[in-house]
């Protein structure tokens, strides 16, 4: 019986010892990397969640200013010099005519300013007016809130010569870079 003492303890102990202790540490491994992909996918799904409902958000409110959108696209249709005209007419109703009057108007056909440096499609405009100071705030703050393609280039602001005794008209003469589609 000696004989196979060794073998007995070797095959029927140490072996099955090792086969369980070795099945034990593989289960562990397994569950443990099993746990951390889960922890993983848990936290790429929040982050997908979070990222979905903001996307949702954010085309919620696209969806809300595409009317705007459209007011845009129709802006920068229109020719910015007749458009501009138009406008000033229906200021210069509103304004009294004594502190308010345009006296030049230019276009020019290149690129300059501003839309020089870019690709968009832009056009000059040179405007010069008369008048007083007050006036000419609200009559730009008008022209720019009814057309905000406008970009204010060059605003030169001079007292008026013809003008004997001390006027409260002063010549504004304005360079606008109007963009277009």
């Amino acid at each position: 019986m000696n004989l196979y003492r060794q073998s007995i303890a070797l095959f029927g102990i140490v072996l099955p010892v090792l086969v369980c202790a070795l099945l034990i540490g593989l289960c562990f491994t397994l569950k443990s990397r099993t746990l951390a992909s889960l922890e993983n996918k848990q936290t790429l799904f929040k982050s997908y969640e979070t990222s979905r409902l903001k996307a949702l958000e954010i085309e919620t409110k696209i969806t809300l200013q595409r009317p705007h959108i459209t007011h845009w696209t129709e802006l920068l249709a229109e020719e910015s010099s007749s458009a501009v005209n138009t406008h000033l007419r229906t200021i210069a109703e509103t304004l009294p005519s004594k502190e308010f009057q345009k006296t030049a108007f230019e276009r020019s056909s290149g690129k300059g300013g501003f839309g020089s440096a870019v690709t968009q499609p832009s056009s000059q405009l040179r405007i010069v007016f008369r008048g007083t100071f007050r006036t000419m705030q609200l009559a730009f703050l008008e022209l720019e809130s009814r057309m905000p393609q406008l970009q204010l280039q060059e605003l030169r602001i001079d007292p008026n010569p013809n003008q004997q005794n001390p006027s409260p008209l002063l010549n504004f003469q304005v360079n606008y870079t109007a963009w277009e589609n």
